[in-house]
């Protein structure tokens, strides 16, 4: 601010913009509060309000959003700063009394005061934005947001195992209403999950006839989760020495050079996405630390992979070392070799194919070089794999469309990845893949914002009809497009050909598949390329890769007949340019297809909207199984407990040995706060029944008081002011994460007290517990069962569980010294 603070105030209702200089100075921020221990940065903030209140000056809280402005004014209310005024204009902020206190939507990154005024921002409390969306930019939990819950699906509870889900029921629990998530068990039993406790429950996986529900209070459920348990525990072990493996060894660290990298950038025709930033973000990260890198970069079809993996190569040869880019079919490698020699073209890097689109003269001329070291990046089938292929000094392995490569080919890029940094694209990972870098082993970066002005590509499954197929092409043809017209088989080539003739005499079109000679392919290609052709009828030669804006009408023949990943990556060949794209996946005319085609049609379908491509992941891990993970098959383990419990005790497993303790279920108990309070997101509030699923589901997941605030402050802006049974459904869950970290199981409250349940009937710290017992006697009472009674008078359940807030809070904070201790000493 330079002594003098200006601040524009373009927020406010007035006609025009007008600067106001306040004539003051840069206002205090709580950055100690925030990082110091047992201080709560709200007090703080309260207690700064009322000394400048005190001091006659008008107070005004400055927030980013309606939500956040609303939610930030009832926290300080509940710190002792009460009549916070809402206002809408500079002018209501004049006209304020001394001493006032007002809110207002202003986004101010930093408070200031002036001898009359104390303007104070969020972000000077929190340190963020309330209301900013938290970016996750790794998470298992995509697992768990591939498929809302429908009543009848199957669903395992951490206690209970495998159940039915019937829906959400509203039950009076101690007189006020409280919502519950209905399952069936064996023999028609029901169990009502109450939604605070929704993490106790995760999804099954694909529906299973054969699967048969538990028994409520039975041994089966418990005995197949232990079982399971041990075999992940010894699988996390071997995990952990592959990880330990790759981490010892060592790698030059390679950094780039800011100037010429910037000009390298700004080649770039397009603005780069965020998660496009990341990556390389990530990327870069790993090739300064000094070990191998073994990165998968997961993006939708269209959403800048490829950028990513040029800026990793330009680093890499620029460096003086070479790089490789490997991809499963010689269209894509074409394409690649296209791109890198167009962006290369101005700088001194030597870029070279190697594929049987290469005749024999020229491949030994690059396989000599590569060798000599005069080829800095070479691009190529797995003809790059061959024995023959010798690297000089090898830096960087770019591999596209793993899941392409067959078994020898996946073994001979594990001896090439030893010491070199590896980087992996793709769109739809393979189950094995999804998992390792679900628990950790790879490193995994997720770009899922689409570019800009992109459509979603419109998805029809039907029966195959002529008129319609004719009309698809025709209306493509007549706007200026071109189409793909994809067969399972290279003998259903001559079949469809006729049928283009006969039914769309007005479309020109090419056939081509893989077992053409390379000179022909390369010039059918080049032809369809240049716009010659109306259509491309072909194999799936064209699945992985293939990059024609012009083209945006896709007719699958026969769909059922291609996998799940191989559809998703078909229709990811149209829609890669801002006119709206249509696939049509047909299926035969009156003849049943399996169930199996059907589900991955369906899922096909749903699966309409950008940056889907991780989620279909998560169905293919559902519909497959985890594969083989190590070597050993796993889908055993995973139908016992669930595709989703079975990932997260992996990853708990994981972390577990590699903080050197034991495998202890600590994500699989949930606190029961028992308080006669109404729970729920009201129906008249959150209409829709999958939206309040996920928000009961987001909600459970939050661990801090600042992500239930930015939580709360969004429902404000979505949904409009809290209801009391929402704002009390926040402090249930506050309460609930202060016991999770005390250890307590359950507490009951009513009108004389509380009865505090500790995990196990132990504290983690008895003697310090004892003494804070001891400082407080007219609070606490320890029963002879070894619970906590806490004694107090109160009537409404909002009272109860403010108490019991402030109670539990002394109790986290004893807990967490007493692990840091723990693990200090070990």
């Amino acid at each position: 601010l330079q002594g003098r603070a200006v601040r524009r105030f373009t927020a406010f209702r007035e006609p025009g913009p007008q600067t106001i200089d306040a004539g003051g100075k840069q206002g205090r921020a709580f950055t100690a509060e925030r990082t110091a221990q047992n201080v709560n940065v709200f007090d703080a903030a309260a207690g700064h309000v009322r000394d400048l209140t005190k001091a006659g000056k008008r107070v005004v809280l400055a927030s980013w959003s309606g939500g956040a402005s609303e939610r930030l004014a009832s926290v300080l209310g509940d710190h002792g700063i009460s009549g916070i005024r809402a206002c809408e204009s500079w002018a209501d902020v004049t006209s304020l009394p001394a001493a006032a206190v007002a809110r207002v939507v202003l986004p101010l990154e930093r408070g200031f005061e002036t001898d009359e005024l104390a303007v104070i921002s969020e972000q000077d409390i929190l340190g963020d934005r309330l209301a900013r969306p938290r970016r996750r930019r790794k998470s298992a939990d995509i697992i768990v947001e591939a498929g809302s819950l429908s009543p009848g699906d199957l669903v395992i509870h951490a206690d209970h195992g495998l159940g039915r889900f019937i829906g959400l029921k509203t039950l009076p629990v101690q007189d006020a209403p409280h919502d519950c998530i209905e399952l069936e068990y064996a023999g028609a039993a029901k169990l009502y999950l109450p939604v605070e406790n929704i993490e106790l429950l995760s999804r099954y996986g694909a529906e299973s006839e054969t699967a048969q529900l538990d028994k409520l209070g039975g041994v089966a459920w418990q005995a197949r989760k232990a079982k399971a348990k041990k075999r992940l525990r010894d699988m996390a072990d071997q995990l952990i020495k592959i990880a330990a493996e790759r981490m010892a060894r060592k790698a030059d660290p390679i950094e780039p050079a800011s100037g010429i990298f910037d000009e390298f950038c700004a080649a770039f025709p397009y603005a780069e996405t965020d998660d496009q930033l990341n990556a390389v973000e990530d990327v870069f990260g790993d090739l300064a630390r000094g070990r191998p890198m073994d990165r998968l970069i997961c993006g939708d079809v269209g959403f800048g992979k490829t950028e990513v993996a040029l800026r990793a190569a330009f680093v890499v040869a620029m460096s003086g070392r070479q790089v490789a880019v490997v991809a499963p079919t010689t269209l894509l490698a074409r394409q690649h070799y296209k791109t890198f020699s167009e962006r290369f073209r101005n700088w001194p890097v030597k870029v070279r194919q190697l594929s049987r689109l290469v005749g024999a003269k020229e491949a030994k001329a690059t396989r000599d070089e590569l060798a000599d070291g005069k080829v800095e990046i070479v691009v190529g089938t797995h003809a790059l794999l061959a024995k023959t292929v010798k690297f000089s000094d090898l830096g960087l392995l770019i591999v596209d469309e793993e899941q392409h490569f067959g078994v020898k080919h996946k073994e001979r890029l594990k001896e090439l990845r030893t010491d070199v940094h590896v980087l992996t694209l793709t769109a739809t990972p393979i189950p094995r893949t999804l998992q390792l870098a679900l628990t950790g082993i790879r490193d995994l970066s997720i770009i899922a914002t689409p570019p800009v002005d992109r459509l979603a590509v419109r998805t029809y499954v039907a029966p195959f009809d002529p008129v319609s197929v004719r009309e698809a092409l025709l209306r493509e043809k007549y706007r200026g497009g071109q189409a793909f017209f994809v067969v399972p088989r290279i003998t259903d080539l001559d079949e469809t050909a006729t049928f283009l003739r006969e039914s769309v005499p007005e479309v020109s079109f090419v056939a081509a598949h893989g077992q053409m000679a390379a000179s022909q392919l390369e010039d059918i290609m080049t032809a369809f390329y240049e716009g010659r052709y109306d259509v491309l009828l072909s194999t799936t030669i064209v699945e992985s890769g293939i990059d024609i804006p012009t083209a945006n009408t896709l007719i699958v023949h026969r769909a059922d007949r291609f996998g799940l990943s191989q559809l998703y990556q078909l229709r990811g060949r149209v829609g890669r340019s801002k006119t709206r794209a249509y696939a049509y996946l047909t299926t035969p005319m009156r003849q049943k297809i399996t169930d199996g085609a059907d589900k991955r049609l369906k899922v096909m379908q749903s699966l309409d909207s950008l940056g889907a491509g991780f989620t279909l992941a998560s169905h293919d891990l559902d519909l497959r199984g985890g594969g083989n993970l190590l070597g050993e098959e796993q889908s055993g383990h995973i139908k016992d407990v669930g595709v989703e419990l079975y990932q997260s005790m992996l990853e708990e497993a994981v972390a577990s040995l590699r903080g050197g303790g034991d495998a202890e279920d600590e994500g699989e108990w949930s606190p029961q706060i028992n308080a006669g309070a109404a729970v729920l997101i009201p129906d008249h509030y959150v209409p829709d029944l999958d939206v309040r699923l996920q928000l009961y589901r987001r909600l459970s997941s939050l661990d801090t008081k600042t992500e239930r605030e930015a939580f709360a402050a969004e429902l404000i802006d979505r949904f409009g002011p809290l209801p009391g049974e929402v704002e009390t459904l926040m402090r249930v869950v506050a309460v609930k994460s202060l016991c999770k970290h005390a250890g307590v199981e359950k507490v009951d409250a009513g009108p004389k007290g509380a009865v505090i349940h500790f995990r196990g009937d132990k504290f983690v710290d008895p003697p310090a517990l004892i003494e804070h017992i001891s400082k407080n006697p007219a609070l606490f009472k320890v029963r002879p069962d070894h619970k906590l009674v806490l004694r107090a008078e109160w009537d409404a359940p909002e009272d109860r569980l403010r108490a019991i807030e402030r109670a539990m809070a002394p109790l986290a904070d004893i807990a967490a010294r007493a692990k840091q201790a723990q693990a200090g000493t070990a």
